[in-house]
């Protein structure tokens, strides 16, 4: 059976130290600016969802429109530079994730074409100890480990004196 090669990529040292670098930047430049909050936190805040950007706006119109409504404990400064730094991250935030995307399907298929080569060493070593292929019997013991809820079709020969 042959094995499907997904992908064939490499990284020379200096397109390495290139990522390294610009990302050491983006986290120099958000130090202090960006949170992390834990999973139970996240559920805790609701995330505005694209239905509710235009009904935002419309609010925020409505407040610059008749400002005499606006609530003194509302911040109309401290609202707009939210705003405003939402949309500034916005932008970024989607060129993230569309590069995460592309590194996590990479590695993705990365993964399947180090796991597919494997899996055919698996097999081969398999086959060379069923068949007392001299020193193929321990290295199958050690990798059939990996499976250890698997009954065996065949058991092994006992290993060569």
């Amino acid at each position: 059976m042959a094995l499907d090669n997904l992908i064939s990529v490499a990284f020379t040292p200096a397109e390495l130290a290139a990522i390294d670098g610009a990302l050491a930047t983006i986290e120099t430049t958000l130090q202090g600016k960006v949170i992390n909050l834990t999973p139970e936190e996240r559920q805790r805040y609701a995330a505005v969802s694209t239905e509710m950007r235009p009904w935002i706006r419309k609010c925020r119109d409505y407040m610059n429109q008749i400002p005499s409504i606006v609530p003194g404990y509302i911040n109309l400064t401290e609202l707009d530079a939210d705003m405003k730094a939402r949309r500034d991250i916005e932008t970024r935030l989607n060129r993230t994730k569309s590069v995460l995307e592309s590194l996590d399907d990479t590695y993705l298929l990365l993964g399947n074409d180090v796991l597919n080569s494997c899996y055919a060493f698996y097999r081969a070593v398999k086959s060379a100890s069923l068949a007392n292929v001299p020193g193929s019997t321990s290295i199958y013991q050690d990798l059939a480990q990996q499976f250890p809820g698997r009954p065996r079709s065949v058991p092994p020969p006992p290993p060569n004196p």
